[in-house]
C-alpha cells in the first residue's frame, strides 16, 4: 500500500505528527518500515479543510491528513475520521458531498491509537463534518486535539506517527453508522471490540434532513456492506423514517451486539445466515458460534423446545457460553427470545442435535435435582412458599429472605426450618434416546 501524509504548514499538530513520522522511519534499525508500504510527504500553506483535489496526480492509495483538532469544549483527545458536508460546507469543501473512505485502515489506526494512547487523552471516531471534498482517493484525517497545549505535545505526536505506521487491518466488516454526538461515542466502542470497521457517520442532528440519495452515498463513498443504527441517539419518529430509508436501499442493518456476535464469518457467508434465519423469523437475530467460514451448504435444525427452555430457564448465560464450542449459529427474535432453531451446516445436522441434547442435559442436571426414569428427565424443584410461611405465622420481610436463601430462623420461641415453608414441583421431559446424553 503507497500512502502519502498531508499537513499543513500552518498546523502545529500537523506538523508535530510529520516530524514523529519522519523520525521513525528514518531508523537505521528499519524497525518501522514495512515490506508492503510506502510512504510520500506532502504540505501545504493552506488549511487542509480546503485542500479540495490535493491528490491529483499524486502516485498513492490512500491519503492520511495529520492535522489539529479544535473543539468548543475543549479536551486531551487523539481521533480519526473521513470528510464531507451532509449538508452546507461551514469548514472547507462543498455541500452535500461526501469523499472516499477506507473504513477498514481507519479502524486499525483507531485501535493504535487505542494502545499507544497518551495518559489522560481520550480516542474517538469524529462524525463527517468538514473538507476538503473534491477528492477521488481514499483518504481519512487523524488529529490531536484539542488545545495547542496537545497539538504540540511531543507524546501526542509520537503516539500518532507510531499509531499509523503500526496500524494492521483486520478481517474487518465496513460499516456506516447513524446517531451520536460529534464524537461518535458508540461507534468507537464497535470498532474497538469488534470487526465492525466506520466510514461515514452522520450526527443525530444530520438524520431528520437525511436523503435517501445521501445514504447511498454514505454506502457507495465508504464500500459499507450495512449500517449501524445508535437506536438510543434517536427519536421514534426519525429512527422509523431512517430504517425504510435503509430498507428502499437494501442496506442491511446491523445490531451493536449482532456485529459483536459475528465471529470471523465473511460478510457474505453472515448474509447467507441471515437470509436463512429470516426463514426461520421475520427481523431475525443471528449469533455466531463456532460456525466456520467455508463453502458447505447451511441448514436450520431444531432442538427439543421443552428441553431447551428448561435449560435457559436454569442458566442461559452458561448455555450461550457453551454453544460456542459448537459448529453453529443460534437464532433469536428481534426482540432477543432466545428461539429453538439454529443454523449450522447441513453436514452437520444430525450431531448437532445429539451434542445440544447432551449440552442441556449436563446443564440441567448441574443446576438442579432430578433423576430419570426410562426416556424422561425429571427436574424436581424446591421453591419458598408464602403462603406456608404465613400460616406458621412468619411475617413478610427478611425472614422471608433467610427462609428462600436456606437459613433457619426462629418467630415466637419455634424454629422455622426452609423445608417447612418449601413446596416441590416436578417437570417431566421426554428426550428419546436419553441414556445416551446422561
Amino acid at each position: 500500500m503507497r500512502i502519502a501524509f498531508v499537513n499543513s504548514r500552518q498546523d502545529k499538530a500537523g506538523i508535530n505528527i510529520r516530524h514523529h513520522l519522519e523520525q521513525l522511519l528514518s531508523d537505521p534499525a528499519g524497525t518501522w518500515q514495512r515490506p508492503d508500504r510506502s510512504y510520500t510527504f506532502h504540505d501545504t500553506e493552506d488549511r487542509l479543510i480546503n485542500a479540495a483535489g490535493i491528490d491529483r496526480g499524486m502516485d498513492t492509495d490512500l491519503i492520511i491528513f495529520i492535522s489539529r483538532h479544535a473543539s468548543t469544549k475543549p479536551m486531551p483527545v487523539l481521533t480519526t475520521h473521513v470528510t464531507g458536508n451532509f449538508r452546507a460546507a461551514e469548514l472547507g469543501g462543498t455541500p452535500g458531498t461526501l469523499t472516499p473512505a477506507n473504513p477498514v485502515m481507519m479502524q486499525a489506526v483507531l485501535r493504535s491509537l487505542a494502545r499507544h494512547c497518551p495518559e489522560g487523552y481520550q480516542v474517538a471516531y469524529e462524525v463527517t463534518h468538514h473538507g476538503p471534498t473534491g477528492l477521488t482517493l481514499p483518504s481519512f484525517f487523524v488529529e490531536i486535539g484539542s488545545t495547542e497545549k496537545e497539538w504540540t505535545d511531543p507524546a501526542a505526536g509520537r503516539a500518532v506517527a507510531m499509531s499509523i505506521l503500526e496500524a494492521a487491518p483486520l478481517n474487518a466488516i465496513p460499516l456506516i453508522g447513524f446517531g451520536g454526538i460529534h464524537y461518535a461515542i458508540r461507534q468507537t466502542d464497535l470498532a474497538l471490540t469488534t470487526r465492525g470497521a466506520f466510514g461515514h457517520i452522520a450526527h443525530t442532528r444530520e438524520v431528520p434532513v437525511m436523503t435517501r440519495e445521501m445514504a447511498g452515498e454514505m454506502q457507495r463513498m465508504s464500500g459499507a456492506v450495512a449500517a449501524y443504527i445508535d437506536r438510543k441517539a434517536l427519536n421514534r419518529e426519525d429512527l422509523n423514517r431512517l430504517i425504510t430509508m435503509l430498507d428502499e436501499l437494501a442496506i442491511p442493518r446491523l445490531s451493536g451486539s449482532e456485529i459483536a456476535a459475528m465471529g470471523n464469518l465473511s460478510w457474505e457467508r453472515y448474509r447467507a445466515v441471515r437470509e436463512l434465519a429470516e426463514t426461520i423469523t421475520p427481523n431475525a437475530r443471528c449469533y455466531i458460534h463456532g460456525l466456520e467460514d467455508n463453502a458447505g451448504s447451511l441448514a436450520v435444525v431444531r432442538a427439543d423446545p421443552v428441553l431447551l427452555a428448561e435449560t435457559i430457564r436454569c442458566n442461559e448465560p452458561g448455555l450461550v457460553s457453551a454453544l460456542d464450542s459448537l459448529p453453529l449459529v443460534h437464532v433469536s427474535t428481534q426482540n432477543n427470545c432466545f428461539l429453538a432453531d439454529f443454523i449450522t451446516h447441513d453436514k452437520d445436522s444430525s450431531k448437532i442435535i445429539n451434542d445440544l441434547n447432551t449440552l442441556c442435559v449436563k446443564i440441567i442436571r448441574n443446576k438442579e435435582i432430578t433423576a430419570t426414569e426410562k426416556d424422561h428427565l425429571i427436574i424436581t424443584k424446591v421453591r419458598f412458599d408464602p403462603h406456608k410461611a404465613r400460616e406458621l405465622g412468619v411475617m413478610p420481610g427478611p425472614f422471608y429472605q433467610q427462609l428462600a436463601s436456606g437459613q433457619t430462623i426462629s418467630v415466637n420461641g419455634r424454629e422455622i426450618t426452609p423445608d417447612m415453608v418449601s413446596s416441590c414441583s416436578q417437570t417431566k421431559i421426554h428426550i428419546p434416546g436419553l441414556e445416551k446424553y446422561l
